[in-house]
C-alpha cells in the first residue's frame, strides 16, 4: 500500500509550433513553477473542452487560436507536497492548435493566473530542468506523432523555487 496521497489535476493543453519552435509559458506556480509548461489549464464549471483550451490560450498568452485536433490523453505523476497531498496525478489533453489572431504580451494578473508570458522554445533548449513534463511530451509528440499510452512517472522531480 502506498503512503502516497493524490491531487488529481485535469486540464487541456494546447500545442503550437512556428518556425519550428514550441509556444509555451512561463509558469509562476504550482509543481512546475519557474519552468516553462504548456499554455492550458483547468476547466471552468461547465466548460467544454475545445472552449477551455482558447480561453486559458487567450489568458496566458495574449493570442487567439484555432484547434487543429484533439491528439489525446496522457497523465503524469510527480511528487508535489500541496495542501495535504504528497503528490500530483496530472491528466492532459492535448491539442494541435494554430494562431488566428492576437499578439504575445504579459498576462493580466488575477487569481489562477499561473503565467508570466508565453515564449517561443526549440527543443534543443529544453530539459527536465526547465520545463514541465508536458512541454518534455509535446516534444516527443512533434517527433513521434504519438503520446503513448502509459503513465509517466516523475519519481525524482524537484519542485523549483
Amino acid at each position: 500500500m502506498s503512503d502516497k496521497k493524490y491531487h488529481t489535476a485535469f486540464g487541456v493543453y494546447g500545442i503550437c509550433v512556428e518556425d519550428g519552435k514550441l509556444l509555451v509559458i512561463n509558469k509562476s506556480s504550482g509543481p512546475y513553477i519557474n519552468r516553462y509548461d504548456l499554455p492550458g489549464g483547468s476547466l471552468e464549471v461547465g466548460e467544454a473542452l475545445s472552449l477551455a483550451v482558447k480561453r486559458e490560450f487567450l489568458e496566458e498568452t495574449g493570442l487567439k487560436i484555432e484547434i487543429e485536433k484533439n491528439l489525446g490523453v496522457i497523465d503524469f505523476k510527480l511528487p508535489w507536497l500541496w495542501r495535504d497531498f504528497t503528490d500530483v496525478h496530472h491528466i492532459a489533453v492535448y491539442y494541435s492548435v494554430k494562431k488566428t489572431g492576437g499578439e504575445l504580451c504579459i498576462p493580466d494578473s488575477f487569481e489562477g493566473q499561473d503565467s508570466l508570458g508565453a515564449t517561443w522554445v526549440s527543443e534543443k533548449y529544453v530539459s527536465l530542468d526547465n520545463a514541465s513534463p508536458l512541454v518534455l511530451k509535446a516534444f516527443e509528440w512533434l517527433r513521434t506523432k504519438n503520446l503513448g499510452v502509459d503513465a509517466v512517472n516523475y519519481d525524482d522531480w524537484n519542485v523549483l523555487k
